[in-house]
C-alpha cells in the first residue's frame, strides 16, 4: 500500500530475513497466491493492474518478486481501517509510514479516478473475432482504427480492460446457478458462460434464463391465463443492466441464481467513496413548472 501511494511505486521481495539474508520460500505456488488474494481484497480502490508477482533465483534460491506501480486512485487503505491515518501509509526514505490526515485529503482532492479504460489488458495478444461478427450483423463494419475508436487502448497505447471483456478469450466467466427449490440448499445445476467476449456471453445468459423463465397458467371460468415468472421484457433489461453495471475492477463478474419462485441477479459494486447508503437512497423531489 505504501508504494502504490509512492510516486514511483516500488519492489518487495519476499523469502528473505529482516536482515536481508535469503531464506527461501517452501511452497511458492501457495505463497504467491495468498499475496495475490491478499492483495486484491484487503486494500483499496482497487489494485488491479497495478502489481505483478514473479519468482527471481537469487544465490541459488528462489525468492518472490512483488512489482508495484505507483496508483491512479490515490490515497490506497486498508479495507478494514477505511480511508484514516491508521489505514494509509506512504514510503518515506526506507520505511513506510502512516499518512497524516492532511496528506490523505489532499491526495483524495487530486485523485484521478481509475476506469476500465486506464487498466491494462492482462493480455495483449487480444483477438475481436466474435466482436467483428456482432457488428457485422447490424450492418456495421470495423476498420483498421477500431481499437481507437471504441478507446480500447490506455493512454500509453496497450490494450486496456474493455479491450479484454470484449476480446474472443478472457479470464471472465458469469456464473449462473439453479436451485430445486426456493433456497440453496438443493443446487441442481451451475453453469459458466465466459472466457469469451462480453457480449457473446451475455446473449448465453440471456437464452439460458428466457428457458428457465417458467410458463405459469391459471384457468378460470371464461379463459386460461398464461403468466412468466418474470415479466420477459423486464428480465431481459435487468440481466442487461446487471451485466454492464457489474463492476469488473474487482474481477468478479455478475452471479444469477434461479430459484423455483424468483430469479436472483447480483452485480458487483459499491457506493462511490464517501457516500453513504442514505444519500444514495434519497429520492430527489421533483418541481413541476408551468411554460
Amino acid at each position: 500500500m505504501a508504494f502504490l501511494n509512492n510516486q514511483e511505486g516500488g519492489i518487495l521481495y519476499i523469502g528473505l530475513d529482516n536482515d536481508g539474508y535469503l531464506t527461501g520460500i517452501v511452497d511458492l505456488d501457495t505463497t504467491q497466491l495468498k499475496i495475490a488474494d491478499r492483495i486484491k481484497n484487503n486494500i483499496l480502490p482497487s489494485t488491479l493492474g497495478l502489481f505483478d508477482i514473479v519468482t527471481e533465483a537469487v544465490e541459488n534460491m528462489t525468492v518472490i518478486k512483488i512489482i508495484i506501480s505507483s496508483g491512479l486512485e490515490k490515497p490506497y487503505y486498508i479495507k478494514a481501517k477505511g480511508m484514516s491515518p491508521s489505514g494509509c501509509y506512504t514510503r518515506i526514505g526506507t520505511s513506510s509510514q502512516p499518512m497524516t490526515t492532511a496528506m490523505i485529503d489532499d491526495l483524495y482532492a487530486r485523485r484521478i479516478h481509475t476506469t476500465l479504460r486506464n487498466i491494462s489488458s492482462p493480455r495483449q495478444d487480444l483477438k475481436f473475432a466474435q466482436l467483428k461478427i456482432y457488428y457485422q450483423e447490424r450492418g456495421l463494419e470495423l476498420n483498421k482504427q477500431f481499437a481507437n475508436s471504441l478507446e480500447f487502448l490506455t493512454p500509453d497505447g496497450k490494450f486496456n480492460y474493455i479491450a479484454y471483456l470484449l476480446a474472443d478469450e478472457n479470464g471472465v466467466s458469469i456464473k449462473v446457478a439453479k436451485y430445486a427449490g426456493s433456497d440453496k440448499v438443493d443446487l441442481i445445476e451451475n453453469e459458466e458462460y465466459g472466457y469469451c467476449s462480453l457480449i457473446k456471453a451475455t446473449y448465453s445468459v440471456l437464452e439460458k434464463l428466457k428457458i428457465e423463465n417458467v410458463t405459469y397458467a391459471k384457468v378460470t371460468s371464461t379463459k386460461r391465463i398464461e403468466k412468466n415468472l418474470v415479466e420477459p421484457v423486464a428480465m431481459r433489461e435487468a440481466i442487461v443492466n446487471c451485466i454492464v453495471h457489474n463492476d469488473f475492477t474487482h474481477e468478479i463478474p455478475s452471479v444469477f441464481e434461479i430459484f423455483n419462485n424468483r430469479i436472483v441477479m447480483t452485480s458487483y459494486g459499491g457506493l462511490i467513496p464517501d457516500q453513504s447508503e442514505e444519500n444514495f437512497l434519497v429520492v430527489p423531489v421533483c418541481q413541476e413548472i408551468e411554460n
